[in-house]
């Protein structure tokens, strides 16, 4: 459903939520022509969220408000983040993917770079603990999926020998950037190319003055360990909840608005995540027979 121009969508099952189907790279610029619009096409929902813009620091709107936990860079320059924000092991990781032959470019976005992505979807089904879910898909389908925000947006390559190895893609707003996404091929770890991908991107960022670089929630466990080493922060971005019904305000009272994983304690849940990574990992053997060992499967397993 479109209102404004803009995606959105409804998800859950006891508790009906609509938001932008593009949040962090979308955003409502006026929520009460959006909840107008809501009621008049009669979308079913119970409950309709929102997020601030980053580079908004005032609170904005007197609706309910929590808190959304994101991973920022402030940029002040390249040489800034190279000597200040990061250690000598994330410098010495960004040296390392430069004598291993990694080189970092823009890249076009043509069919042989998406051939290049999808050898690196295509590496392995199961990524970080759970199915990958861009594993298989054909060009014609990561080109459309990819092409979103094309105008606004640059993709930065990760070579090696002239092979794409890894990627990132990142979409200029409003005085910041987001990294939409950043991903490397398993079997080239060795050559850190996550790493230089970050330095590029943080230099491209400083060439075209923007201050602020955001990557995805601020996350638990090695991704957050990633953000950490690379220079980010953890920063608290307002999202709002606004009820469309009585169950909705109900289940804002209840604090039973917010997804099951974000009400469990970290300890519990940090048991539980490996299980479900070995779990997957099980079922992706067995279909595989147990014929599979290759370095991706195996990391996954771990």
């Amino acid at each position: 459903m479109l209102i404004e121009g803009k995606q959105i969508g409804v998800a859950g099952a006891l508790l009906k939520t609509a938001r932008l189907q593009s949040e962090w790279y979308e955003f409502v610029d006026d929520p009460v022509v959006c909840l107008g619009q809501i009621k008049a096409l009669g979308i079913r929902a119970d409950v309709f969220t929102f997020l601030q813009r980053i580079s908004e620091r005032d609170l904005k709107y007197s609706y309910h408000r929590e808190t959304e936990k994101a991973g920022v860079l402030h940029i002040k320059s390249y040489e800034d983040w190279w000597t200040r924000q990061i250690n000598d092991k994330t410098r010495n990781m960004v040296r390392k993917a430069g004598k291993k032959g990694v080189k970092v470019q823009v890249a076009d976005f043509d069919d042989q770079f998406l051939r290049g992505v999808k050898a690196i979807y295509d590496e392995c089904p199961i990524r970080q603990g759970k199915p990958f879910r861009h594993y298989a898909k054909d060009l014609e389908t990561l080109k459309r999926e990819h092409a979103t925000f094309l105008e606004q947006s640059e993709f930065l390559g990760a070579y090696c020998s002239g092979e794409l190895i890894g990627f990132v893609k990142l979409v200029y707003q409003r005085g910041w950037a987001s990294l939409m996404q950043i991903i490397a091929k398993i079997e080239e770890r060795d050559k850190s190319p996550t790493n230089a991908l970050i330095a590029k991107a943080v230099e491209r960022c400083a060439e075209k003055g923007v201050s602020l670089l955001h990557f995805g929630v601020w996350g638990r466990g090695s991704a957050q360990d990633f953000k950490l080493h690379n220079g980010f922060q953890c920063y608290e971005v307002p999202r709002y909840y606004v009820p469309l019904g009585t169950k909705g305000r109900l289940m804002l009272r209840l604090g039973l608005h917010r997804d099951l994983s974000e009400r469990l304690p970290e300890g519990l849940l940090n048991r539980i995540l490996p299980l479900r990574a070995r779990w997957y990992s099980f079922q992706l053997r067995r279909r595989m027979n147990g014929r599979d060992t290759s370095p991706a499967l195996a990391e996954n397993r771990d």
